[in-house]
């Protein structure tokens, strides 16, 4: 039942991606099973979406998550978590649209890194690169936060319009993020 379940999700992501007015029955068709078979595991459209919602949650954490641990060094962590945001957001572009999408909240300065809490990696980030003055001080984490946000937004935006070279894309969002942030970049030798 739950290869059926995530079979169908799937299947929507792709069908709401293409037609945010997508029925039912064109999910099920998509999907290779019966509306009754769907309707079984779904209720409705929108108990749907908010599986997929879900799925984009544990989706994008996962990559944020590897996108951390992809390197040592802070800002590289920082680069690779906005692509990996970049990444995940377009995939469920359709949630945005549908205004299916979390709002980002703060991030409290209790946060524990190592519970493996996205949000909580992020904000320590910040702080250490703030701490060490690679990111300007005169910036909160939490200004930063929606900062990084919205690049992820503005990207999206620039993505779907067709006018922004595809393979400049990310590049074009970390120079304009890093740049927000007043990072100082780092001279190698």
């Amino acid at each position: 039942m739950s290869n059926t379940r995530q079979n169908i999700i799937n299947a929507a992501v792709v069908v709401f991606t293409d037609d945010l007015s997508a029925n039912m029955e064109t999910i099920s068709e998509r999907a290779g099973v019966t509306r009754r078979t769907l309707h079984r595991i779904f209720s409705d459209r929108n108990s749907l979406l908010e599986a997929c919602k879900q799925e984009m949650n544990n989706v994008c954490k996962e990559a944020m998550n590897t996108a951390y641990n992809s390197s040592s060094e802070p800002v590289k962590q920082l680069e690779q978590m906005l692509y990996a945001g970049i990444d995940c957001n377009y995939k469920y572009a359709f949630l945005n649209k549908l205004q299916q999408r979390v709002l980002p909240t703060l991030i409290s300065e209790h946060d524990d890194p190592n519970d493996d809490d996205v949000k909580a990696k992020w904000h320590l980030l910040i702080t250490d690169l703030q701490r060490k003055h690679i990111i300007s001080e005169r910036l909160t984490p939490h200004w930063i936060f929606f900062l990084f946000d919205g690049m992820i937004t503005v990207t999206i935006a620039a993505l779907e319009s067709g006018d922004v070279a595809r393979n400049d894309i990310k590049k074009f969002a970390w120079y304009s993020f890093s740049k927000s942030i007043g990072i100082i970049p780092v001279k190698n030798d």
